[in-house]
């Protein structure tokens, strides 16, 4: 009996609902016990800010090492990364801000996600399979058949991804220093995220 095997794709958009933030800080001292407590001392206005509601410190990863020029040492180097979760998003802006005002070395973010995708996967699952089977009734017509009941499914990868967020360096706004930036200036607004199945269906095909 002959078959026919398509493929599907099905795409789903849903407005993001979760943003992560990656942000550094960095301190220089003669030695590595003096850039330690000079990172100390950077970081402790940054740990109240973390401890908002609807903020998840994901990791906190401390690196201290010694520069060198060439082969003699040039002091040591402490470093601090912050892995930031916000699942409410309506106060992103004002974790920035407090962010930005601590004077990271470097921020990165929101990348945006979706803190439940079930809804989204389903959906485009069914869409995928209407997109395979429309894919076959053209085939059968083509060859003057008739499309039969399905023989197989093949699951394919399922996908979610948003635009590339913005990028942000703390030493790129301007003000008095401890004065929180304007950051919904910025417009940081939940981006859309796609979530993407594809799937692979086999046909019987009927005279």
């Amino acid at each position: 009996m002959a078959e026919v095997v398509t493929k599907g794709v099905g795409k789903v958009e849903r407005t993001a609902d979760r943003a992560e933030v990656h942000a550094s800080f960095e301190t220089l001292g003669s030695t590595r016990n003096e850039a330690v407590e000079l990172l100390t001392a950077r970081i402790a206005g940054v740990e109240p800010a973390l401890e908002r509601p609807g903020v998840e410190v994901r990791s906190r990863q401390l690196n201290v090492h010694d520069n060198w020029d060439g082969k003699r040492r040039s002091g040591s180097r402490a470093v601090q990364n912050y892995v930031v979760r916000i699942d409410d998003v309506a106060g992103l802006d004002g974790l920035l801000g407090a962010l930005v005002t601590a004077e990271p070395t470097w921020l990165n973010g929101p990348t945006w996600q979706l803190k439940d995708d079930v809804d989204a996967v389903r959906e485009a699952q069914r869409e995928a399979v209407r997109d395979a089977r429309r894919r076959a009734e053209g085939y059968a017509e083509a060859l003057g058949a008739r499309l039969g009941p399905l023989h197989r499914l093949t699951d394919g990868d399922a996908e979610a991804w948003a635009a590339e967020s913005h990028l942000m360096r703390g030493a790129g706004y301007g003000g008095a220093p401890g004065v929180a930036p304007q950051m919904d200036q910025l417009n940081l607004e939940a981006q859309q995220i796609v979530v993407t199945v594809r799937c692979t269906a086999s046909w019987t095909l009927l005279d």
